[in-house]
């Protein structure tokens, strides 16, 4: 097999201009992998990261950028089996997403949900892979807890409040806009906080009774983990996914031994294979189902052409958005 591809080229990094459409050879599947046709690609945070030299590639990962796609299956490897050239999925990939061509393994592709279109499909896999195994699976959110969300706005504060809200919980959230804070309502959640106009530590204990969240849900960290340590319950759970607002800090341990807590986190790109399978096949057992139902589908925000991946790089970083930011590649 033999293809040109056109993808995005980041160079050795920098502001979103830096991004340019480039070619080159596509390689050919490997082992279980699928080749993707790519309709769309999503735009994660981690892609600003890597972009700005701040988030390399795992070993052995892609060094472009891209970490979810939808499209058409056409051509397999010699070992998958899952998939037939000519299906629709939509994949996590470990790189190289936005592009004509794409490699996933096939364990980690997913059917697009019946009555789904391939933009909503492309949506999926990088949010909701993330907030299945931090959320159900590391801190194990139960119907009936109080669920605490920061960022609701966002791509993966969108997937949260959804999925909490469909297996019960209780969902509190922080955003920076009275815009913000309706689309987060409308999504689920019970309570949606202004930071700038709220303390929202105090909202919540109030509220609250003094007793606080189960779980929460952080991609700020920063001056937010004291305050996400104050507010947790008795045996609440913390989980940092990432550090908008810098990793260190200087806490306050001790409510962590006497409330019992416990403080966890992850990253999704450099987990194995078989962990990501695992994630994949939880997600089609019990999301896949509320979707085709019309439940806890993606927001999408705007949708920018492949070759102006720049533009939506900016958009991902002004952090004006509400929801997900798409690329079409496939006219």
């Amino acid at each position: 097999m033999s293809l040109r591809c056109a993808y995005i080229d980041h160079g050795k990094g920098g502001p979103p201009d830096i991004l340019r459409l480039a070619e080159r050879e596509m390689e050919a599947p490997a082992g279980r992998q699928v080749l993707i046709e790519v309709a769309y690609a999503g735009v994660n945070r981690p892609d600003v990261l890597q972009r700005s030299g701040s988030y390399p590639p795992p070993p052995g990962a892609s060094p472009h950028l891209g970490l979810e796609v939808s499209g058409t299956v056409i051509a397999t490897g010699p070992q998958a089996s899952r998939w037939r050239v000519g299906d629709q999925v939509c994949a996590l990939t470990p790189g190289g997403g936005y592009a004509q061509y794409c490699l996933a393994d096939e364990r980690h592709c997913l059917p697009v949900p019946r009555g789904m279109d391939l933009l909503t499909a492309a949506a999926i896999p990088e949010n909701y892979y993330t907030v299945w195994t931090n959320v159900f699976e590391r801190a194990r959110l139960a119907a009936g807890e109080r669920f605490l969300v920061h960022g609701g706005s966002s791509g993966i504060g969108l997937t949260a409040i959804q999925l909490a809200r469909a297996f019960g919980a209780e969902v509190w959230t922080t955003v920076g806009s009275a815009e913000k804070a309706a689309a987060c309502i409308e999504a689920g959640a019970r309570h949606a906080l202004i930071y700038r106009d709220t303390d929202y530590e105090d909202a919540i204990r109030q509220a609250t009774g003094g007793q606080g969240v189960d779980v929460i849900l952080d991609m700020v960290g920063g001056a937010y983990l004291n305050k996400n340590i104050r507010l947790l319950a008795l045996n609440g759970r913390l989980v940092q996914i990432a550090f908008l607002e810098g990793s260190k800090a200087e806490i306050d341990a001790l409510p962590i031994m006497t409330k019992r807590l416990t403080v966890t986190g992850s990253t999704l790109r450099p987990r194995s294979d078989e962990d990501k399978g695992e994630i994949a096949r939880a997600l089609a057992e019990r999301v896949l189902p509320l979707m085709e139902q019309g439940q806890c589908l993606p927001r999408i925000h705007q949708v920018f052409p492949l070759a102006e991946a720049a533009g939506a790089h900016a958009l991902m970083e002004s952090s004006r958005h509400i929801g997900k930011i798409m690329l079409q590649v496939r006219p």
